[in-house]
């Protein structure tokens, strides 16, 4: 599996600890980005939507489930899986922990491996996009396994990044994303395109979706989402 869009928040005050995590993971294919405190983690969240965030439990700014309260209650940053990362073996704390909307906690110290598997079985869970089950909305049937897209049961030609495009929206249906969001999350951070390359790939997209091209709403001043309303 490709894990080269896949990135990882690491929210860790501790630089040793912090650079470990960051070595593990881009070992395991992802890239990531390390912060130190939840200031630099929310203006990091104001630019990019990291698939997962790794979040420690004692930070010097706030505690990480303070944090983690001010991420849960925004509708742009609440399906973002989080792990905790915390010292604590105590029980009410990693109840505390599942109860604000942490995914998963771990404990130091941990082993690199443990790490790994879990954020693969958190990933796996979480990104709708990369799941290979059929999607359908309204009289729109996208079908992961052979790429291919149908409208009301007729096959259409549609481009590779527009089936990207199309199937990350049916992923994540009545939800509103910015330009700079839809880059990052379909095309990655390593490809470079101007934001305006995304209103022409919405463009194109509707135009192959044909009678179904409503589902794309253009949201004013925002960006874009898909929605049957």
């Amino acid at each position: 599996m490709s894990t080269d869009k896949t990135t990882i928040l690491i929210v860790e005050d501790e630089p040793a600890i912090s650079e470990l995590v960051s070595f593990t993971l881009r070992s395991a294919g992802w890239s990531t980005f390390s912060v130190g405190t939840t200031a630099e983690a929310w203006e990091y969240l104001q630019r990019r939507s990291p698939q997962l965030i790794l979040l420690d439990w004692m930070l010097p700014d706030q505690s990480g489930l303070r944090f983690l309260s001010r991420i849960r209650s925004d509708r742009n940053f609440n399906e973002i899986p989080v792990i905790m990362l915390t010292a604590k073996s105590m029980e009410e704390d990693k109840i505390a922990g599942l109860d604000h909307g942490a995914d998963d906690y771990v404990t130091k110290p941990f082993s690199p491996r443990e790490l790994t598997a879990r954020i693969k079985a958190m990933l796996r869970r979480k990104s709708p996009e990369h799941a290979q089950s059929s999607l359908m909305i309204a009289n729109v049937y996208l079908d992961p396994v052979s790429c291919s897209v149908k409208v009301d049961d007729i096959k259409i030609e549609i481009g590779h990044a527009e089936y990207k495009l199309l199937k990350f929206f049916m992923a994540h249906p009545e939800r509103v994303f910015s330009r700079s969001q839809l880059l990052d999350k379909v095309w990655g951070d390593h490809v470079v395109i101007e934001e305006r390359t995304v209103d022409v790939h919405v463009l194109r997209l509707r135009k192959v979706l044909r009678n179904a091209e409503g589902l794309i709403k253009t949201i004013r001043s925002v960006g874009y989402m898909l929605s049957e309303k």
